[in-house]
């Protein structure tokens, strides 16, 4: 049987952009309560509660008992409005509930087993939880708070869909309605593929020219090579066309 929980909530009797401010600055969250054919009520909530709220996996998927000023409703959370960057919610919406009508909401998979399985036990082998939540059509009543999948069984290069997961009775999944295409993979089991090694000829020929290192400062140059600037050896004829040394007089 779930376990039923209980939020806090109080009517809120002023509306609008300003009124919503002064309740966050008094430590409040605006919200609204709409649906089972009766006119959306503002209400609020404490930041404080609803952030411990906020903090459970039950909160997103759960039929909750809201007690406003002494009444009890159910109801369901369909949206919740944070702060870009500050821990702080802005706003939420809740739905209320009637037994009689079937909902769609999302609840999250829960997987069990996974180390278990022969995929699991590989050296080399990376399984992939490609969804953690899933769409579901039911009554009230019908709602689980989660839907598990066991990977017991799960080998190397399987592949489990949407198709493949065990629901309760009474409980269904819109988007198999929809087509083959709409069945999609939930988890996957593949091995990991080795970075392919670089030769070490390929590693030589990439070497840049700025790793290429300059001769040390003042050092002589190479056998056979002519310092730039430098003049001829003694005895040496100056290279052809050349000016003669400043000073040098020419030969009578």
């Amino acid at each position: 049987m779930a376990k039923q929980h209980d939020i806090q909530a109080e009517i809120r009797g002023t509306e609008g952009k300003g009124a919503s401010r002064r309740l966050r600055r008094d430590g409040n969250v605006p919200a609204v309560l709409y649906g089972a054919k009766q006119d959306a009520q503002a209400i609020q909530l404490t930041h404080k509660n609803a952030m411990l709220y906020a903090a459970h996996e039950w909160f997103y998927s759960s039929i909750m008992h809201m007690q406003i000023n002494g009444a009890v409703q159910k109801v369901l959370l369909r949206d919740i409005q944070r702060h870009p960057f500050k821990p702080t919610i802005m706003h939420l919406d809740f739905q209320r509930v009637s037994e009689t009508e079937k909902l769609r909401l999302s609840v999250p998979l829960h997987f069990l087993n996974q180390e278990k399985s022969p995929a699991g036990k590989l050296a080399g082998v990376t399984i992939t939880h490609e969804l953690n939540e899933v769409d579901i059509y039911c009554l009230p009543k019908d709602i689980p708070e989660a839907l598990e999948v066991d990977l017991s069984e799960l080998k190397l290069n399987e592949i489990i869909h949407l198709s493949d997961v065990k629901l309760p009775e009474g409980v269904s999944i819109p988007a198999l309605k929809l087509g083959k295409e709409h069945d999609l993979a939930i988890v996957i089991a593949k091995e990991i593929k080795e970075q392919e090694e670089i030769a070490p000829a390929a590693d030589a020929a990439a070497v840049p020219a700025s790793a290429v290192k300059a001769p040390a400062k003042g050092a002589a140059p190479a056998k056979g090579a002519a310092a730039k600037g430098a003049a001829p050896a003694k005895g040496a004829a100056p290279a052809k066309g050349a000016a003669p040394a400043k000073g040098a007089a020419g030969k009578k």
